[in-house]
């Protein structure tokens, strides 16, 4: 194996100039995708478990100003960033409405329409910040290939430009060269196909976070509207 690495080594080292680029760029790819995928698994993974600690602990309490205050030690829970800022914005109308002393209908559904689009604007950053640099993962796997494969292409031209130079087309001639080439398309794949798995992975956790959020956002609306608006401020 050890013998196998120092042949692979040496023909890159044979390559032509433009093998070599392609290659330094599927590093680069490579090395980025990943960064990104440990990165993001670290952060998803921390996202499913403190979410799921957070709204256990939210339907055990039954208290918003104490889940308000737990929610801070939750610090890489999308679901807890949502929870304080419609707690912040329901604190907000609640005020007003105290200021104004009473409310109408009017004001009423207009406080609830307040606080829905905050939480829908917290569910959009929460989405936006677990989503970012994982659309690169994609763009790694469908481009490193062909850029691999175009690696590939320009080895086996210069292959063949050298048989015609050589006047020679032995199997010692143009082996060496056309192995050359198809490292880069080895280093294409290997690209890609570790971006590929992980882009999948990493849509479908933040599919399941985003449903998640979608139905503590609709949860905290029923409370607010049910139990806390109509009775006069935050228990």
């Amino acid at each position: 194996m050890f013998s196998q690495g120092i042949d692979i080594i040496q023909m890159i080292g044979s390559a032509g100039i433009v093998v070599k680029l392609v290659l330094a760029l599927l590093l680069f790819f490579s090395v980025f995708s990943w960064a990104i995928i440990l990165i993001k698994y670290r952060q998803i993974h921390r996202a499913y478990r403190e979410s799921s600690r957070f709204t256990d602990y939210f339907w055990k309490s039954g208290d918003l100003s104490d889940a308000y205050t737990k929610c801070r030690q939750f610090q890489y829970s999308p679901i807890a960033r949502v929870f304080r800022t419609g707690y912040l914005e329901l604190r907000k109308v609640v005020q007003r409405r105290g200021r104004k002393g009473g409310e109408t209908l009017n004001g009423r559904l207009s406080g609830n329409e307040t606080i829905e689009r905050a939480l829908r604007r917290s569910v959009n950053t929460e989405l936006t910040r677990l989503t970012q640099m994982v659309p690169f993962l994609a763009t790694a796997g469908n481009a490193t290939p062909f850029i691999g494969l175009f690696g590939t292409v320009w080895g086996i031209m210069s292959s063949f430009h050298g048989i015609g130079l050589r006047g020679s087309a032995s199997l010692a001639v143009v082996a060496p060269g056309i192995s050359e080439a198809l490292v880069a398309t080895a280093a294409g794949l290997a690209t890609a196909i570790p971006a590929v798995i992980a882009f999948n992975y990493f849509t479908q956790k933040i599919r399941v976070i985003d449903t998640e959020l979608q139905s503590f956002s609709a949860d905290f609306l029923n409370i607010i509207e049910r139990d806390i608006l109509d009775d006069g401020g935050p228990q």
